[in-house]
Formats: structure tokens, sequence, C-alpha cells
């Protein structure tokens, strides 16, 4: 296919990367404007607060923003950029739950992240620390990124221009934000936060512009009233004025967030005209919520972790996860992870015979970016999920010599993603399966059931296909005297692998083996006696 064919499709794509991209095609309808003679690359920014660890909605912003990013890319031949923004002249506001050296750090309350001393010892700052967590964070999945500090971007000048312009706009910004606020916090609110140059603290305390063109202001600082510039690090920004603020003086065209800063997207973009600027294209994407249906909260603790969902799938399948409906509240806990490693590789599987538009649609199109591995998976995630719940404690080798009755010359060289998933499908197993398991006696019809399956399974040949076991397991539920099929199916995960649900019977038997699965009908009969 042709690269103009293939932008053809993706121009009329329904896929929500391709129409957040045609939200910047409609921005720029003859291209974003050169600047000082050179082709002036789209922006698109994600924003991050220092004051704890990367976590697993750093990685959504981020993957969903470079998404929208290769979408627009294969849209248009206009360069682009992409900031990972950290807010790390922010003052800390608490001693986080999940770090060393809290009595020290509570000794620095209030100061800008970048002078907080590194409670872990190992940085200039707390800032630099999390900053340095950030970046290795984002290079181990590969983002292609650049970083920028709000420290580095205050104090090295680079906002100077735009805290004028703030000044300049102080009233309109005021018009915006003291309708929104409660009467006890208009009486102190002000959009600048001057840093004290006695404590090193952000203040909250209101400001008077005394020179917009050389940042001069003036305010109470212990009872005493300071003449100070913001320009060059003196200060900070509220948060909505700061984030209007670094839209103008970047020109972001492009930033998502979460559905809780709805608000703040509002009164950031009135803002942001009132400075005579551009608000960014972008759209707010759903929560997260646990198993309760509750919102994932890092204070409650009732999310899941990034390094939670790693230890037991793939960064594919996360991404897969993170991919799908954007804009509906999604149950995150660790129930979720077997079915998204085992859609995953559906989609995976599906994609090189579809036609364009439906790859354009397909969510491993947009996690690899159009180049989609070629390597398949013989066996589904939750079959494995199957194998060792049955095999109780056991090796990646073990689990290949089983492999062997079902997968021809099957071997962790040939197959490595299925090595790797042999890992995870271990991990999950021992930690979320072993302690749930429970195999009931059969009762009833169940047990001449079972009887049935021995003795035809018997007559089998070891090499018995994954069909022809099946056509069995098949048969014996439409005649075995059960009122639906799937009582019969239900009987079998219930009595043999312990599980309210499971997988194509055929195909596990075939995996597991004849003589195996003998040995687990003749242990449930057992139980019935």
């Amino acid at each position: 296919m042709t690269d103009s064919a293939f932008r053809d499709a993706a121009l009329i794509s329904k896929a929500w990367p391709y129409e957040e991209a045609r939200k910047l095609l409609k921005r720029y309808p003859d291209g974003k404007p050169a600047k000082d003679g050179q082709p002036a690359p789209v922006l698109f920014e994600t924003g991050y607060g220092p004051s704890g660890l990367p976590h697993i909605g750093t990685f959504n912003e981020v993957l969903r923003t470079t998404m929208v990013r290769h979408a627009f890319e294969t849209l248009s031949d206009t360069p682009t950029r992409l900031i990972a923004f950290s807010d790390d002249m922010d003052g800390l506001r608490k001693v986080p739950d999940n770090v060393p050296n809290k009595e020290m750090l509570a000794q620095h309350l209030g100061k800008p992240l970048t002078q907080v001393p590194d409670p872990f010892g190992k940085y200039e700052s707390f800032a630099h620390h999390n900053n340095a967590m950030l970046r290795e964070f984002l290079d181990r999945f590969g983002f292609d990124y650049e970083f920028a500090s709000s420290t580095d971007y205050y104090t090295s000048g680079k906002f100077d221009e735009a805290l004028k312009l703030v000044l300049r706009s102080y009233q309109g910004i005021m018009d915006v934000m003291l309708p929104t606020l409660r009467a006890e916090r208009q009486a102190t609110y002000s959009p600048v936060l001057p840093i004290s140059p006695k404590s090193g603290i952000v203040l909250q305390v209101p400001v008077e512009v005394l020179d917009p063109e050389t940042g001069l202001i003036a305010f109470m600082d212990e009872g005493e009233r300071i003449e100070q510039t913001i320009l060059g690090g003196k200060a900070k920004l509220q948060w909505k004025v700061d984030w209007a603020m670094r839209w103008v003086a970047l020109g972001v065209d492009y930033e998502m967030s979460g559905k809780d800063l709805i608000d703040s997207v509002i009164q950031s973009s009135k803002i942001a005209r009132v400075m005579g600027g551009r608000p960014p294209e972008g759209f707010n994407y759903e929560m997260f919520l646990d198993e309760k249906g509750e919102k994932i909260s890092k204070s409650k603790g009732n999310g899941l972790s990034l390094e939670q969902w790693l230890t037991y799938g793939p960064d594919e399948s996360l991404a897969f996860y993170i991919y799908r409906e954007p804009k509906k509240a999604k149950a995150l806990h660790m129930g979720v992870i077997p079915r998204a490693i085992d859609d995953y590789w559906q989609f995976r599987g599906n994609y090189p015979g579809q036609p364009v538009e439906q790859k354009l649609g397909n969510p491993v199109h947009h996690i690899h970016n159009g180049e989609v591995p070629g390597e398949t998976l013989p066996v589904t995630f939750g079959l494995l999920l199957n194998l060792v719940g049955v095999m109780g404690e056991a090796s990646k080798e073990q689990v290949w010599g089983y492999l062997a009755n079902y997968v021809p010359d099957a071997t962790p060289e040939k197959h490595p993603a299925l090595d790797a998933l042999i890992g995870y499908a271990l991990a999950y197993g021992r930690d979320f399966i072993a302690p749930t398991l429970n195999r009931r006696p059969p009762q009833g019809v169940e047990v001449a059931a079972l009887q049935r399956l021995d003795a035809d399974l018997a007559a089998l040949p070891a090499d018995a296909s994954a069909e022809d076991i099946q056509n069995i397991v098949y048969e014996i539920g439409k005649t075995g005297g059960f009122a639906e099929l799937r009582d019969w199916f239900k009987a079998l995960y219930e009595t043999l692998l312990g599980s309210s649900q499971g997988p194509r019977m055929g195909s596990f038997i075939a995996l597991y083996g004849i003589d195996n699965s003998r040995k687990l009908i003749a242990d449930a009969l057992a139980k019935a006696g």
C-alpha cells in the first residue's frame, strides 16, 4: 500500500488517536506557521508532578499522547516534538508515605522541590531524584521525548517574557480566577507565588504588581514588606496560571489530562486567551477504578501499580488495556491482567489479515506504531494459567515439557514471547490462582459423565488432536443428561481445575496430556465416593 493510500485511510479512521490528530489538522489548516524561517513543529506536552515517584498514570498519559503524536505524523508531514514537563518548582506540600527520612523532609515543607534534599541521598534534591526516575521510566518504554524542568525554565529566564505578560494581564487573570474561589480564598489569592528571600518557601500571599516590565512585585513576608522581581526563578505561578503560561510560552498544541482536571483545563484555557495565546487541543480521559468501582487513590493505596502489572503481564498488555476506550472509566486491578494479555494477542493475530481500515482501528497498530511484530502465540495465556494451576509448583522447563504435547518443536528459542508469558503465568498462578483453587466433588450426572470421558480418552492415541478431544467432550455434554451444555463445562472446570471458569477443554487436555488428564478425572471421581 502506498503512503498516500495509507494516509487517506487514516484521514477517515474512527480510531481515537486519528480523531484526536485531526483536531491538529483543523488547528493549522495551512500548516503551522514557520518560526525563524524553519518549519515549526507541532508541540505535544505531558506534565508530571515530581512530589512522588512515576506511576501508572504517568505511563498512561505519555503513552496516549505518543499514540496521538504518531497518528498526526501519519496525517501530516509537519515535524513534531513531545515535551515531558516536570513541575519541580512546586512547593513540597506533604511528606510522601513511601520515602525514607520523613522527619528530614518535614523540615522543608513549602520549599520548591528542587530545594528539598533527596531523602534517598542520591541526588542534589528530591526533585532531581524523582526527575531521574521519570526519565529512566520513560526511557525504559522507549518513549521519544524531551525532558523539561520547571526550575530550569524559571531560573534560566526562559519564562521571563511570559511572566511579564502574566503581570501585564494580572487583572484579567484575577477576573477569571476569583469567581471560582470561595470568599476566604479570594481574599488571599494571587496568580503569582513569590519565593521568600528569608525562608525559601513558596509563599501563598497577596501581591501588588509594581512594574510588569521588570517583574517587580511587593508582598508581605514574616511581617515585612518585600519588593522583589518574579523573574529568574524568584517566584512561580499558581497551578492553573502556571499551566496557561506554559502553553503560551512554549506554544503547546496538544495536551491531554484526566477527567478530574476538566475545571483546570477550562480556567487555564481562559487565562491563556487573556494572555493573548491559544489553548492547546486535547481531551479529558476517564479515571481508573478499583475492584469496588471506587476511584483509585495513591494515598488510599487501592490501585494497581505499574510494577505490579509488569510482574504479571508484559508492557504490551498494559498498553493494550490503556489504549481501549479512554473516555470510559475502567477497573484496574489484578483480575483484568489475564484478559488484557489474551485480548492483545488476539488482536495481534488478526492484524496481518485485516484490510487497512481495520488495521488502523486495531489497538496493536497504535501500540507498535504500525510495525506490529510477526510472532504469534500458539496457546492463550488463559490456557497457560489453567496448566500451571493444575501443575502446582512448577518451573519454566516443566511447563515447556507439557507444551511439547501441543506445540510442535516447542522451544523457548522458537517462541520467545511464549517463554516470557510462561514466566508471567507462573507468577500469576502462584500469587492469585493457587490460593483460590477448590476442586469440588462431582455430583449426580457429573459422575457418569466423567467416567464416560475417562473411557473415551483411554481409547484415544496419546497424540490425539485438540479438536478430536473437544468433539468427545461436546458429545458427552449433549447426551450426558445435563440440562444445558454449559452445565457440563462448568462441572469440568470446578471438579478438574478448581475454578468457576476455564479454557476450551479439548485444548487443555491436549496440552496437559491424556494420561495426566485421566489422573485429574480419577482424583475427582475418588472424591465422589
